[in-house]
């Protein structure tokens, strides 16, 4: 290692880009290693039209270019394929300056990502790379068996966000899914199972916060019959979100597949009871009726016993909430998570 103090860039998405990733090196930034290491984000993708995008990326490359000599360490974070593609120039240059690179892998599904088509593109960034952090042993072992890597791929779970109470709001009925609604998230699944309950919980709500399908929602929710106790708020953050999330007794994301859904840590970090699906790395930590309630993707009556018996229950509400503030300051604890990326660099930079 060189006598200076060591330094890192961060490659990743724009910090103004609405996702995990994002989410993820905002609390990475909050760490003492972000300025231990006098980190420097590189925002590489932005959510805006095509023409905007690639004056962006190029701008961003050579700004990368031009302060890749003084740094030590690459740390790039990826997920589908057109993210992973964009890294590959970046991930070229930092092996030909022999600077130490850190891959960092936040998909949803292996079908659409190491077993797709685009397999190729991640092996080649995973044998490149020196280390391999992925968000799960699930994610860990689904890699290890696609590309026969051993030692270098490492878990780093996503960090909580610490909440916002410069307002507190009252609790009020509501059932909360947070994220982009689309299909793999199964928003149309927690339509169609509260459908088959809301007769019997008429002051019962499910509030969606998010952006996507939000009119597809709709109608499906006017055909049920069931608009008048379905609420789309659209994306929201900041004070919005955190009043959002004060006001809900029961998070629900009924996802089909996920890398490590950053609205179920956040759910966990305001204390909300869980009810979800066994996808991606959420079966590290879930263990149903103790901190959350599991149900099989795709499986709508499982969901809408699920989300009455949460209802109806409310000393198993209280039981999961308080396991839910366990997890996130225990083993979501941004302090913690931070704590190991600065060992992961640290020994990464030792052997320079």
């Amino acid at each position: 290692m060189s006598e200076r103090n060591p330094k890192v860039l961060i490659v990743a998405t724009s910090r103004k880009t609405r996702g995990g990733i994002t989410s993820v090196v905002k609390g990475h930034e909050m760490g003492d290693q972000w300025n231990k290491y006098q980190c420097k984000w590189i925002e590489t993708h932005i959510d805006k039209g095509t023409g905007y995008k690639l004056l962006y990326f190029f701008k961003s490359f050579i700004c990368f270019l031009f302060l890749l000599p003084r740094y030590d360490l690459v740390h790039i974070h990826m997920s589908e394929p057109p993210s992973a593609i964009r890294k590959v120039p970046f991930l070229c240059f930092a092996k030909f300056f022999s600077k130490k690179l850190i891959v960092h892998f936040h998909a949803f599904s292996p079908d659409t990502t190491i077993n797709s088509k685009y397999k190729h593109v991640y092996q080649y960034l995973f044998l490149k790379a020196d280390v391999v952090l992925v968000l799960s042993e699930y994610w860990k072992k689904e890699i290890q068996q696609a590309f026969e890597l051993k030692s270098k791929v490492q878990v780093l779970y996503n960090p909580c966000v610490t909440p916002d109470y410069s307002h507190r709001y009252e609790k009020q009925k509501h059932i909360l899914y947070a994220g982009t609604i689309n299909n793999r998230k199964g928003y149309s699944d927690l339509i169609k199972a509260f459908a088959r309950i809301a007769i019997n919980f008429p002051e019962w709500e499910i509030v969606f916060a998010g952006n996507g399908e939000i009119e597809n929602g709709k109608r499906l929710a006017k055909e049920l019959k069931i608009d008048s106790q379905t609420v789309f708020l659209g994306w929201i953050d900041g004070e919005a979100k955190s009043k959002t999330f004060q006001e809900a007794s029961i998070f629900c994301l009924p996802s089909y597949a996920e890398g490590f859904p950053m609205a179920v840590l956040d759910a966990w970090a305001y204390g909300l009871p869980i009810v979800t699906t066994p996808v991606g790395g959420l079966p590290d930590v879930l263990k149903d009726k103790e901190n959350a309630l599991v149900f099989d993707p795709g499986d709508i009556e499982g969901l809408a016993n699920a989300l009455r018996f949460m209802i109806v229950n409310e000393s198993l509400r209280q039981c999961i909430m308080e396991e839910s503030v366990k997890l996130a300051k225990d083993v979501f604890d941004p302090a913690v998570i931070c704590s190991q990326l600065d060992q992961i660099y640290l020994d990464l930079l030792s052997l320079k």
